[in-house]
């Protein structure tokens, strides 16, 4: 797992112009989040929550809609309060990056659509990896997984999951498309760390919205702050954590 110390790497004999500004982006993406976090963001003891994207070439065609609904999600947490998040993404030949936790959800929101789709393999394991460290050295209250593929060992997959769900770190996994692989494994993962599964779709973009707020208010104040709030999509939310073994 690359962070915001790690960085982009050049190809031999120099690259494009194109591909150089490119990276520059990036590098500008990984300087201004790290600008965002503070030091109360990491030690204060609020919510902490893992927002992690596949950005292969796969997810180009809906890139747009699900940047739109992860910045929804972004604003629920401001509303939320009380929550740090952290921005992860893989793409590419074993680019895997993450920004610091911030509370600036709207810098990071905006931070977030300069990310562009390039083609890879998927790094889930890195993700779940990555998660686990994190969670040892601060309690992180939950990881929202979106991504369409899973290209990857599962079991090694559910190996970590299961491990986050010691730690009491619940997967949020949210597939986009239908492939069997992914569901299978996305499944799994939910399971194992007691989280949830849910189908990312074009169609349901609404109710998927309000799902990832429901998400952002049990990461700041777990199933007692879904229960006051009681929205039909916060009902939804308790169904699941609850058959999945969730805590209070």
């Amino acid at each position: 797992m690359s962070d915001d110390k790690t960085p982009a790497r050049t190809g031999a004999g120099g690259e494009p112009a194109a591909r150089r500004s490119d990276t520059a982006a990036i590098d500008a993406f990984v300087r201004q989040a790290r600008a965002l976090a503070t030091p109360s963001a990491e030690k204060d003891g609020g919510g902490r929550l893992i927002l992690a994207l596949d950005a292969t070439m796969s997810r180009q065609p809906t890139w747009d809609l699900a940047c739109t609904l992860q910045g929804e999600m972004f604003d629920a947490v401001a509303r939320a309060g009380g929550l740090s998040v952290q921005l992860v993404y893989f793409r590419g030949f074993g680019e895997c990056r993450a920004s610091r936790f911030v509370r600036d959800t709207a810098s990071l929101k905006e931070l977030m659509t300069r990310i562009d789709c390039r083609g890879g393999n998927t790094q889930i394991g890195k993700v779940l990896a990555h998660t686990i460290r994190e969670a040892e050295r601060q309690k992180v209250n939950a990881l929202v997984y979106i991504g369409d593929a899973m290209e990857e060992n599962v079991d090694d997959l559910a190996d970590k999951a299961g491990r986050l769900g010691l730690r009491g770190v619940p997967v949020f996994a949210f597939q986009e498309g239908h492939d069997p692989a992914a569901e299978t494994a996305f499944r799994e993962i939910a399971r194992l760390s007691r989280g949830a599964w849910f189908r990312f779709d074009r169609s349901a973009a609404s109710a998927l919205s309000k799902l990832l707020s429901a998400v952002a208010v049990f990461a700041s104040g777990g199933l007692r702050a879904l229960e006051a709030r009681g929205r039909p999509e916060d009902r939804l939310m308790i169904e699941h954590l609850k058959k999945a073994g969730g805590r209070e």
